[in-house]
């Protein structure tokens, strides 16, 4: 049995992680490491105590037919990036790496050209996590440097959506 490469292994936990989530349309689980340590892990869901989507039987966002990357405040969710963020020390942080994977709940497929969106970008950046890397198929993924978010406001530009 051939050893699995080490990014693909801490995508492999995000995306274990991500069997957590409780949106009814695409489940995300979020890893960071640093020096070679899981800090923290999570997955899409509601704020504790709130009941979820799963709980409901159905997804606001859904019923109004809103398209993925808008209106989030709709939701009942936290990010998954959001979530492993809240759960690790800022010092941390600083300098790691999140491993993000997305899997479409309706048929389990990854999640073309997935990425953090507006408002996660905004708590990658500040947490001061040094790069991401997004799963694209099994063994294929994206590294993107955070300061590349820096750079690159598309809040400026009104881009939205991820």
């Amino acid at each position: 049995m051939e050893r699995r490469d080490k990014i693909n292994y801490y995508l492999d936990l995000a995306e274990v992680v991500a069997q957590r989530c409780t949106c009814l349309r695409r489940h995300y689980g979020a890893v960071i490491v640093k020096n070679d340590e899981v800090i923290s892990t999570g997955y899409v869901g509601a704020p504790r105590g709130r009941k979820n989507c799963t709980d409901l039987g159905h997804c606001v966002r859904a019923k109004l037919q809103i398209p993925r990357g808008e209106r989030y405040e709709l939701c009942r969710s936290v990010h998954a990036e959001a979530n492993a963020i809240i759960s690790a020390s800022r010092e941390e942080m600083l300098g790691s790496t999140l491993f993000l994977v997305g899997v479409e709940v309706s048929d389990g497929s990854y999640i073309q050209q997935s990425s953090s969106c507006s408002m996660c970008k905004r708590l990658i950046i500040n947490a001061g996590i040094e790069k991401v890397v997004i799963r694209d198929t099994r063994d294929e993924y994206r590294v993107i440097p955070v300061s590349q978010w820096v750079e690159q406001d598309e809040s400026i530009d009104g881009i939205r959506g991820y």
